[in-house]
This record gives C-alpha cells, sequence and structure tokens, in this order.
C-alpha cells in the first residue's frame, strides 16, 4: 500500500500509522482497568441495568458524588469520566471497569485502583449491591445475563451469530467476563520492536499462570478458565496471540498490514449509529468503501482497531489483555508483573532470549490448553510452571531495579507475593477457587460473594 493515499477520501498511510505515535511524555507511564461484577450478595447474580438498584442508578450516584461528565451509548448513560480523567464505564453484561489516568509509578497505579475499587465497593453497597472483580460472573446465564442497552453490543452479537462456531464464544465473553489489564507505554520505534514482542511471547504463559475462572453457572466442570475458554471462540481472526508481534523485527507497519486483512465488525455512520460493516477486510473497505458509498475516516480506522482483541492490543499504548483477574487482594500482581518484565530492559531482552523460539502454532496450542491445564500447560515441549518461574524472577529484577533507581517504593516488589504462592504450591487462582468452593464455601453463592468481593 502506497505511503500516499490509500482510499478516494484521502487518508493516507501515514494517517494509519498515527494511531501508533509513542508516548509524547518520555516516560513510560502505567495504566490500568480493572472489571467487577455489580452483584446482588445473595444470589450472586448480576444487578439490572435500569431499577433503583440497578448500575444505571450506580452511575448515577457516582456522578452525584463524584462530579464528572456522563457518557452515553446512543442516548443511554453508561459510563462517568471523572474529573482526573478516570472513567467509570459499564462492560455489556453490567460489569463495571475502573480505567486510571496513566501514570509514572506503579504503586501510585495500585493504590489509586484500590482506593477507587474500594470507594466504589461502599458506594455499590448503599443499593444493596456487591463489587465482584475476577474473570468471569460466576453465577449468571448468557441467555438471562441483564445486558446493558449498547447499540454496539447488539450489532456484535448479530455478528458472532452469523460467522457460526468461530463466534460462538462472543456472547459469553461480551456478557459475563472480567480482567485486569495493563497499559504500558513505548518510547521509540525500538523500544516498540523489543517490548510488543516480548508481551506478546510471554502472553501464553502468564495466561496459564493467572488462570481464576472455575465456575461457570454456579457449577465447576474442571475447567480453570472459563473466561479463556470463552475467548477460543471470539473470532480467532481478530483475537488470541498477534502473529506479527513473534517476529523478531516487528514493526507498527507490520500490524498495521495485519489489522488491514481483518474484517470490521460495526462502524458508526455520520449520526453516530452503529451499523452492520461489508463482510470483507478492512483494507479493501478502505479501496472501494462501505455499502452505502461513503468512504472510512480516521475515526473508522481507530474504531477498526478497537474491534481487535489480541493478548496484546496495540494502539497509543501496548494493552495487555491475557490473563484471567485474580481476586481483588492480589490485582496489583498484575501490573507488577507486567511492569517489572517490561519497564526494565535487561529482564525484557532475557524473557524474548527465553521464548523467541516458540512458534504462533505452538502459542496456539498452549492456549487452546490452559483453560484446563493452567500451569500444566505444555508450550511447546517445556512446562508452562518452569517457564512462569523465570518470568517471575525476571519480573522481581525489574521491580528491584525501580527501587533501586528511586522509581518506586520497596512495597512494589512484594505485590508479587501471591504469584510467587501459585508457583510454589502450584495451585493457580482457580484451583484455590475451586478448593475454598467445594469446603468452607459449601457452594452458596452467598459465602462465595463474601468471600471475594472488595
Amino acid at each position: 500500500m502506497s505511503d500516499k493515499t490509500v482510499n478516494g477520501a484521502g487518508l493516507r498511510r501515514d494517517d494509519l500509522r498515527s494511531l501508533f505515535t509513542p508516548s509524547v511524555t518520555g516516560s513510560e507511564r502505567i495504566g490500568l482497568e480493572v472489571e467487577s461484577g455489580v452483584v446482588d450478595p445473595e444470589s450472586g447474580l448480576a444487578a439490572p441495568y435500569e431499577g433503583r438498584n440497578g448500575v444505571k442508578a450506580v452511575l448515577e450516584a457516582v456522578l452525584a458524588e463524584w462530579g464528572g461528565e456522563r457518557l452515553y451509548d446512543a442516548g443511554l448513560m453508561t459510563g462517568v469520566q471523572l474529573a482526573d480523567g478516570a472513567q467509570i464505564t459499564l462492560e455489556h453484561g453490567g460489569q463495571l471497569e475502573y480505567s486510571s489516568v496513566p501514570v509514572d509509578g506503579l504503586a501510585t497505579s495500585v493504590d489509586a485502583m484500590r482506593g477507587m475499587l474500594e470507594r466504589l465497593s461502599e458506594l455499590v453497597g448503599r443499593f444493596g449491591l456487591a463489587l465482584l472483580p475476577g474473570a468471569l460472573l460466576p453465577f449468571d446465564r448468557v441467555e438471562t445475563v441483564p445486558w446493558v442497552p449498547k447499540v454496539r453490543g447488539a450489532v456484535m452479537r448479530d455478528f458472532f451469530s452469523r460467522i457460526g462456531d468461530p463466534g460462538s464464544g462472543g456472547p459469553q465473553t461480551m456478557a459475563m467476563s472480567m480482567s485486569a489489564q495493563v497499559h504500558l507505554d513505548y518510547l521509540s520505534d525500538e523500544d516498540f520492536t523489543e517490548k510488543l514482542r516480548m508481551l506478546v511471547a510471554a502472553s501464553s504463559v502468564v495466561s496459564a499462570l493467572l488462570v481464576n475462572s472455575p465456575l461457570k453457572e454456579g457449577r465447576s466442570n474442571g475447567l480453570l478458565s472459563h473466561r479463556s475458554q470463552g475467548w477460543l471462540r471470539m473470532d480467532p481472526r481478530r483475537s488470541g496471540v498477534l502473529p506479527p508481534a513473534l517476529r523478531g523485527d516487528v514493526s507498527a507497519d507490520d500490524v498495521i498490514d495485519w489489522a488491514l486483512r481483518v474484517p470490521m465488525i460495526y462502524y458508526p455512520d455520520s449520526d453516530g449509529t452503529f451499523r452492520s460493516a461489508p463482510d470483507r477486510p478492512f483494507g479493501a473497505i478502505l479501496r472501494h468503501g462501505f455499502d452505502d458509498g461513503s468512504m472510512p475516516t480516521y475515526g473508522h480506522w481507530i474504531s477498526h482497531m478497537s474491534q481487535i482483541w489480541t493478548v496484546v492490543r496495540v494502539r497509543q499504548t501496548l494493552e495487555l489483555r491475557a490473563g484471567d483477574g485474580p481476586p481483588y487482594a492480589h490485582i496489583a500482581a498484575v501490573p507488577a508483573l507486567w511492569v517489572g518484565l517490561a519497564y526494565h530492559p535487561p529482564s525484557r531482552a532475557a524473557v524474548w532470549e527465553l521464548l523467541r523460539h516458540y512458534s504462533v502454532a505452538e502459542h496456539d496450542a498452549a492456549m487452546a490448553r490452559l483453560p484446563a491445564e493452567g500451569l500444566r500447560t505444555m508450550l511447546g515441549g517445556d512446562r508452562v510452571h518452569e517457564l512462569a518461574t523465570e518470568l517471575l524472577r525476571l519480573a522481581r529484577a525489574g521491580l528491584l531495579a525501580r527501587v533501586a533507581a528511586g522509581l518506586e517504593p520497596r512495597k512494589v516488589v512484594f505485590y508479587l507475593d501471591p504469584l510467587d504462592e501459585v508457583l510454589s504450591t502450584g495451585k493457580t487462582f482457580a484451583e484455590q477457587c475451586r478448593d475454598r468452593w467445594e469446603t468452607d464455601l459449601r457452594r452458596d453463592p452467598r459465602r462465595y460473594v463474601d468471600a471475594f468481593r472488595v
């Protein structure tokens, strides 16, 4: 594709590249997104959108008490942007997502996250509800989950239905999955390459380490991650491993070329209405336009890239999406692991050397097995347990280097302790949860919510 115009409307290759502009701050910041269920503390079922004790009423209370601006979807309130730039928004099944403001320090980011989730917990408690982080709403069913009335949600569900089995995990993932996601910066083209390839190579190992969704519809059937299982059928063309990232010289142009071969799901028209996109790659839409004759804009390119859900999503940050959300007490382990690996050049290089020889097919096979096998998963011919042990060692070295440089207080190193326990005992968060469900929680939703709520 030419570096000049790529369609008749004048969208240029440089326009596509501009979405991957390195951080202009010159610092490596950390952003967090934490999704939590808003559930009835007795049944564990998700709260409805409408009603006195619905999630819309919770958002109205956030706005009234903390200030900010309403966020809308087709005229319906679906979030609040707070005065400091952080956001509280709704996912499709009513999960509340806290999106932080990017900050320079890991400890600062974690402290802000904990403070916000505890404030939210107190607020939803006044509605007779509980805030429940983790990886999957454990007691709801896709057929009965109270969908938030987002227009694009209906378009997405129709898309997944039309593509058949490859999209069969879409409704579950939209309605019930949760996670703790991390946004990291890159500072140059070379930094982009080094970080992206390492983060993608490490993602299948981290996913196996963090499995934490053993319950579905109130039952344990042996799977350790129903969330990861759902993602396997969330249209594999746009999810899972990002294939070009495992090349040692991966660039933003490689990501662009790959994304141009992926179809859109929906696009906003001139009135802001979400419409089903034509069933062809985005590159073809750039050349020939939409079915109504309109040509795509830069906003459509941004929308298209938001419809790609690879384990590392690439835009102006590197968004790390691979792992299940841990229990609330251990959420800090997720950003600590990624920051220790990515923001310490020696650790970053060592991880790439450790994992660079595994193929896309080997990573895909590991991602398919880890929902059932967790740390017993094999990546190529190697056990994930041993690979995760080495990643944790390198992450701790990275955090200690940040402490020595005066960038963090020493407490950040202890954020990794829950992962040490997982590796030393061989019992993932999922297995710990499953054991408790069968013993002291007595298969009781009320006890489960009380044990794992914020």
